[in-house]
């Protein structure tokens, strides 16, 4: 039996993107993402809640402006940076994201 791995939440992917995005501008992004990667790793291994983790992530995409403003800033960093945008998918994040680079394509 195969066991299906437990996908983390578009608000922790966002939070996850964003953070990898900007850590080469400042380490505080670096330990950050750090942090947070850690905590997934402990919800996998059961040694803390989904909901102590999506607690802290919430919190942390507060402080950068929340969901909507980190998915923004995440997709407008990549298209500046390497001049396009390329995840794609069908899940909320890559859908969300996609607003988001047909808006910097009209600029």
């Amino acid at each position: 039996m195969i066991k299906q791995a437990e996908k983390p939440s578009a608000e922790a992917k966002a939070l996850s993107l964003f953070l990898m995005a900007y850590k080469s501008k400042d380490p505080i992004y670096k330990e950050k993402l750090k942090r947070i990667n850690k905590r997934w790793d402990l919800v996998k291994t059961n040694a803390i809640s989904k909901t102590e983790y999506m607690e802290e992530v919430l919190s942390m995409l507060e402080s950068y402006g929340g969901y909507s403003v980190v998915v923004e800033k995440t997709v407008q960093f990549y298209i500046e940076t390497t001049g396009e945008w390329k995840l794609k998918g069908e899940d909320k994040y890559c859908m969300d994201a996609k607003v988001f680079v047909e808006k910097f394509a009209k600029k």
